[in-house]
């Protein structure tokens, strides 16, 4: 299978775990895992900037189509590939840029794709929380559900990498 049907499978994939999975699960009442963040983590960083807005965009539609929530994960998807490469660009400040070079597990430690997954999940998951409550009326609350679901999405996001991302070390 070529890289590209491989790209397309995996966001098929990703989209069908989280609507038909994902969006029912509601632990505690309030966590709400977006795994689908994982398709969008992968998509290739050579790809052309406007390539990548759309296919932020579709993905954020899909998952709004299937929740109701009328935009909120489209604009939010849109949100997160603005700002990857500005999150990449700090993480690698003092280190041998490649741009290229998708953040998988063999590629980059643990430490730092715990650090890159967690903001950018965070960044995600404040995005939608703050267009989904829209009040600063129960602001304390927000803030919980907002750092649980960052941490429960990237634990599921990093578990899924290391599942299914063969590790390749570096020489």
């Amino acid at each position: 299978m070529n890289k590209i049907s491989g790209q397309i499978v995996r966001f098929v994939v990703m989209l069908l775990v989280q609507v038909l999975i994902f969006n029912h699960v509601r632990l505690l009442g309030f966590l709400n895992p977006n795994v689908y963040l994982f398709a969008l983590f992968l998509l290739p960083l050579e790809m052309p900037r406007s390539a990548q807005y759309a296919v932020a965009f579709a993905t954020g539609f899909v998952v709004d189509a299937f929740q109701m929530t009328y935009g909120i994960h489209a604009s939010a998807c849109m949100f997160f590939i603005l700002l990857r490469p500005y999150l990449l660009y700090a993480l690698n400040v003092n280190k041998k840029r490649n741009e290229t070079e998708i953040p998988v597990p063999g590629k980059k430690d643990f430490r730092w794709l715990l650090m890159y997954t967690f903001l950018m999940v965070l960044a995600h998951q404040i995005f939608v929380s703050i267009l989904e409550v829209f009040s600063f009326s129960n602001f304390i609350y927000t803030q919980i559900v907002i750092v649980f679901n960052a941490l429960f999405t990237t634990l599921l996001v990093l578990c899924i990498e290391y599942i299914f991302i063969p590790v390749k070390k570096q020489n």
